[in-house]
């Protein structure tokens, strides 16, 4: 089993879920008393966040660097930026280091292929929903054309994400809010749901999505451990 290298804590509310479903599927894999072999840094969130809201992309990137170069350094065979935003830095992040960075847009990609959705509704942050490093990597690496909600539902979904399950609050409310976006998205013609933020599967399952949902956590996590466990797929995805 190769060492798994987590850049986690961006928030640790859906940290917690990756080492929890990792450690699951190598159980399920494996069996008996089998977990995963993982190595992680934790950071603190609201440092990270002040740099976001600076606009300080630059200064991130260093501190996502020196992570994944600790992490390597401690035996990790493969890394993981356990967010989605942070994925704006993730070619910094694999140029510091000599073993492959899992991309959670690739993964989620495959996962949207082998569906044969064409049209998904992109929900995330804002940085992710209104920067292009993520939209533009579905369309140019994978050719999948995604959408995003008005600029009001941008709003709503981004304030849920960092106002409320970033620490670890989940409201009916705000999930019927997510409900409502999905539904305009899918009246504009979106054929499926990308939850591209870590922390969107707290509020949402797949069984409260009227179309099909893809949890970019739980790929991920997957990804992980078919690359753990030697898959040639997660080779191929990273």
């Amino acid at each position: 089993m190769r060492m798994i290298g987590l850049i986690g804590g961006m928030s640790w509310e859906s940290t917690a879920v990756y080492y929890r479903r990792i450690n699951e599927r190598v159980r399920k894999r494996l069996g008996g008393l089998h977990s995963a072999d993982v190595v992680m840094r934790s950071v603190d969130f609201a440092e990270i966040v002040d740099l976001q809201q600076a606009d300080a992309w630059d200064e991130a990137a260093k501190v996502l660097a020196d992570i994944g170069r600790d992490l390597s350094g401690a035996g990790a065979s493969c890394l993981l930026i356990c967010t989605n935003t942070m994925h704006k830095l993730a070619d910094s992040v694999q140029r510091a280091v000599d073993v492959p960075l899992l991309h959670i847009v690739d993964v989620t990609a495959e996962a949207l292929k082998t569906a044969g959705v064409k049209r998904p509704l992109l929900l995330a942050t804002r940085y992710t929903m209104e920067q292009d490093f993520y939209l533009s990597r579905l369309r140019e690496r994978h050719g999948i054309n995604a959408m995003v909600p008005d600029a009001v539902d941008r709003t709503i979904v981004h304030d849920v994400i960092f106002n409320e399950l970033c620490q670890g609050l989940v409201r009916e409310e705000s999930r019927q809010l997510y409900i409502d976006i999905i539904a305009r998205g899918q009246a504009a013609g979106a054929d499926s749901v990308i939850l591209g933020c870590t922390e969107i599967g707290l509020l949402l399952s797949p069984q409260c999505i009227a179309l099909p949902a893809f949890d970019s956590t739980l790929l991920h996590a997957d990804a992980a451990v078919d690359f753990a466990l030697g898959c040639d797929d997660a080779l191929k995805a990273a």
